[in-house]
């Protein structure tokens, strides 16, 4: 089996090592099974519960019970010996746009936002939540509504296996288009370059939270289009515009250029922090726990 070929913790999480397993379900699968190891490895650590209505969590325990803001200030696993039966309805947005289709070295964001995509979904059905996708470019290409059935992983992960990156970005007008298809309130999850009007994107979310939403933003961005890395003449082609092309001297621009970048990355922070919106950027090369421990952090 392909799996036995990867060792090392950190290799659970490295998305060039989970881009060479198979397909979708094994990668999924891989990255929340990482995690839980992690869980199960904390056990022999042991320690004292100092607080009531939480036991320290022992294997066989449902995920979905475990205490996330616990684990912050005791560094322990603890489940809470109380749980709201309510379950959690999900709504997976991932970007199919064609910028999502870049990669300067590695995986493209679209292939990360794809494994991103497919291991929440299974961890949120492995806590017996409902899991729904939509994906999108300037339309809605695939609409699937959060149900938390037995066998609905395997729809979700089919249609994002069946997706290609195509077609021009439109978070924003997307955003409102969905808001208004759904019925219950649930939390949102946008997995997304964002390469568009910011004050439309956050209209967007905003209505989401206005209509009682919670919202996770994962801003996703390749290396370097953060840093701009490159020398020399280089030809900059816009993924979604072929007839937007520029040559520039990346030195001469760069300072300007990671200004931009990061005044544009702040104003979306500082906005969904105002919000209420949970907002994270990752970077392609950044290990796929550090989004899925956000998300059980804020499930928590």
């Amino acid at each position: 089996m392909e799996t036995k070929k990867i060792n090392g913790e950190k290799s659970y999480f490295d998305p060039l090592v989970l881009a060479r397993l198979s397909n979708l379900y094994l990668r999924a699968r891989w990255v929340v099974e990482g995690i839980m190891s992690g869980i199960h490895r904390s056990r022999s650590k042991g320690f004292s519960v100092e607080f009531e209505e939480h036991r320290e969590y022992s294997p066989g325990d449902e995920i979905r019970r475990i205490d996330w803001k616990a684990l912050g200030k005791f560094d322990r696993y603890f489940i809470k010996e109380y749980e709201d039966e309510t379950n959690l309805r999900a709504y997976l947005m991932l970007d199919t746009s064609a910028s999502m289709n870049y990669a300067s070295d590695g995986i493209t964001k679209f292939d990360y936002g794809c494994i991103l995509t497919a291991s929440l979904a299974y961890l949120i059905l492995k806590q017996q939540d409902a899991a729904g996708l939509v994906t999108f470019s300037n339309r809605i290409e695939s609409f699937i509504p959060p149900k938390a059935r037995r066998g609905y992983l395997m729809e979700i992960l089919h249609a994002l296996e069946e997706r290609k990156p195509s077609g021009e970005t439109s978070v924003g007008k997307i955003l409102l288009e969905v808001a208004g298809k759904m019925k219950r309130r649930g939390l949102v999850i946008l997995v997304s370059d964002l390469l568009d009007e910011p004050e439309e994107i956050l209209k967007g979310l905003r209505l989401f939270r206005f209509k009682g939403n919670d919202v996770i933003v994962f801003h996703l961005l390749d290396g370097a289009e953060l840093d701009l890395p490159f020398d020399g003449n280089i030809l900059f082609e816009d993924m979604e515009e072929a007839n937007l092309k520029v040559t520039a001297d990346p030195q001469a621009i760069r300072k300007i250029y990671r200004k931009v970048v990061q005044e544009y990355i702040e104003h979306l922070r500082k906005e969904c922090r105002e919000n209420s919106i949970d907002y994270q950027l990752l970077s392609t090369s950044a290990p796929l726990d550090h989004a899925l421990v956000s998300y059980l952090s804020w499930r928590g």
